[in-house]
């Protein structure tokens, strides 16, 4: 996941990966979750449409997030039910 810490709208694209691509316009302390390949190279263009910056590139393989397993369970034991 990233967001957009600028005052400025950026647009994020990814161009790498054959047969695929992915752009959006993330808004000023926006955030943007999506899924890519491993191999992914993020681009963050930052300013106007007519005059946008490379600001940046990074690797997606660094921005993944890593869901944990929530390992709650109940302390009152359930009755068993057979089908």
């Amino acid at each position: 996941m990233g967001a957009n810490v600028t005052n400025q709208i950026q647009v994020v694209r990814i161009e790498n990966i054959a047969n695929w691509y992915f752009e959006r316009v993330v808004f000023p302390e926006q955030r943007l979750m999506f899924e890519a390949a491993t191999e992914a190279v993020l681009e963050i263009h930052t300013g106007t449409v007519a005059s946008a910056i490379l600001s940046d590139k990074i690797p997606c393989y660094v921005l993944r997030v890593i869901e944990e397993v929530s390992c709650e369970f109940d302390l009152v034991p359930q009755k068993k039910v057979r089908y």
